[in-house]
């Protein structure tokens, strides 16, 4: 696609450093967005003024400008709809009723937003968005002063509009809000969960009158949807620094509503992790597992969740030992349940909620391994459980331990070195990730003289028994097992 290059030349502003942090993002876009040329030449062309808006002024300034560009106009949603179906390749306008349409082209995605106020009444879900005419007032509604920095894009040259100081809180690495925290905080509770993603993604701080509304405000988060706080939960986790945002969230009160599991790990000490309480061995366990996302193809969501909640069944398995200490028996379990019931409330979908309950479970397995006194049987039952998920267990009972003990910790990576040796030289014997039954349904059914019925199911069910025991089996053995198995059962 051909585009003009902006301009380079920088309105005269009262501080140096605008025009330089105008020169940057206008050299960010050039670079990486060029499109964002020619949609403001087709804004210009029909009259209206196109900004540059938001997190992508701020990533151009940081130097990471992606390919999702947000932009707000003084034109009208229609108006806007009619633009971009002339200039990009697919659009759609879900959000029009917010005044929001979206458009791709080529790799671009682009968001363009009719300037607008919203807030949330005491007790109401959605917003009440109403449209705005000029820009000023568009960026005083926005989250953090980071986010309230615009570059207009139409004008005779581009101009960096910050009327929040949110270049200088940009420099000092501080989140802060364009208007009062607690107003912020009411026209949209959700910010105070983006408060803690932001935090996360961009290694700032929150600035204290910010934290303090946040934890006055946090019971507000309860009016807004599960599915917007998975997302904001979603991107916090999935964030460079996760520890941060579930500090942020733990400290002011907002886990105690949105992940109640998590802050109830404050309270328990694990003996076995005598150092540290379960809550910072569980962030411990999140961290030491996305330092080995690799060998899941890179950021993780369902190792992350795991890691993160793979500990919240042991408040509800404490218990005390006479003569002191305390155990947590069958907390896999339990924790396995919870965390199905909380990811559900959070609307995630059923694979993933699949995953993290599948592996919440088995993450104690390999403690029943001692230095290796697993039989075949045992690792080929390790292998048929984790099934698709194997290598996310891998990675997570590797991270699940967090001994300060040099020594201990060598030892359990040596002896799970040996189990996945082991399990590698049965795979390539046994294609283990293949386990079947040496017959199948239909040769269960001619050599049983049986219809499709529980029968089969069960007679397959001892055929599978039989391959995990014992390994491939043949067709031959297989069919003379099978046959002693139906008789005894019918004459036993």
């Amino acid at each position: 696609m051909k585009s003009t290059r902006l301009p380079l030349s920088i309105v005269s502003a009262e501080k140096s450093n605008f025009g330089a942090a105008a020169e940057l993002a206008i050299r960010s876009l050039i670079a990486n967005a060029p499109a964002a040329s020619s949609l403001a030449q087709a804004f210009t062309a029909s009259g209206f003024r196109l900004a540059l808006v938001g997190g992508p002024v701020r990533d151009a300034i940081l130097g990471r400008l992606g390919n999702d560009l947000d932009f707000t106009t003084d034109a009208h949603p229609h108006e806007t709809k009619k633009i971009l179906k002339a200039w990009a390749d697919n659009i759609w306008d879900t959000g029009i009723l917010f005044g929001t349409v979206a458009a791709k082209l080529g790799d671009v995605t682009v968001e363009v937003t009719t300037y607008r106020s919203e807030k949330y009444e005491e007790n109401s879900r959605n917003p009440d968005v109403e449209f705005g005419d000029n820009i000023e007032g568009d960026l005083s509604r926005r989250d953090f002063t980071v986010n309230s920095m615009a570059l207009e894009l139409t004008g005779t040259e581009p101009e960096f509009i910050d009327p929040f100081g949110g270049l200088e809180d940009l420099a000092k690495k501080v989140l802060r809000t364009p208007a009062s925290a607690e107003q912020s905080f009411s026209d949209d509770p959700l910010r105070m969960m983006r408060a803690a993603r932001f935090a996360s993604q961009l290694n700032f701080a929150i600035d204290p009158e910010v934290t303090a509304a946040m934890t006055a405000m946090a019971s507000r988060i309860s009016i807004i949807s599960a599915e917007r706080v998975r997302d904001e939960f979603i991107k916090m986790l999935m964030s460079e620094n996760p520890r941060l945002g579930i500090t942020i969230l733990v400290d002011t009160g907002l886990a105690d509503l949105v992940l109640p599991e998590i802050p109830k790990l404050r309270l328990e000490i694990d003996e076995h992790h005598h150092h540290k309480d379960v809550y910072e061995h569980s962030i411990t366990v999140l961290e030491q597992a996305i330092a080995q996302e690799d060998r899941l193809g890179g950021p993780n969501l369902v190792i992350r969740l795991a890691a993160l909640l793979h500990d919240i069944g042991k408040p509800k398995t404490r218990n005390l030992i006479e003569g002191g200490g305390v155990s947590f028996h069958h907390h896999e379990v339990v924790g396995a349940r919870l965390a199905k019931a909380r990811m559900k409330a959070l609307r995630f979908d059923n694979e993933t909620v699949d995953a993290v309950e599948t592996l919440t479970a088995l993450h104690l397995r390999f403690h029943g391994y001692g230095d290796g006194e697993w039989t075949d049987s045992a690792v080929r039952r390790y292998v048929r459980d984790a099934g698709e998920l194997l290598t996310h267990l891998h990675v997570l009972t590797r991270a699940d331990c967090t001994t300060r003990n040099a020594k201990k910790a060598e030892r359990l990576a040596r002896t799970y070195d040996g189990l996945e040796a082991r399990i590698a030289k049965l795979e390539e014997e046994e294609e283990l990730s293949k386990i079947r039954p040496d017959l199948d349904g239909a040769q269960v059914m001619q050599l049983l003289n049986l219809k499709p019925s529980a029968d089969v199911g069960k007679a397959l069910d001892f055929l599978m028994e039989l391959r995990m025991e014992h390994g491939p089996l043949g067709e031959e053995r297989a069919t003379q097992e099978l046959l002693q198995w139906w008789k005894a059962r019918r004459h036993p």
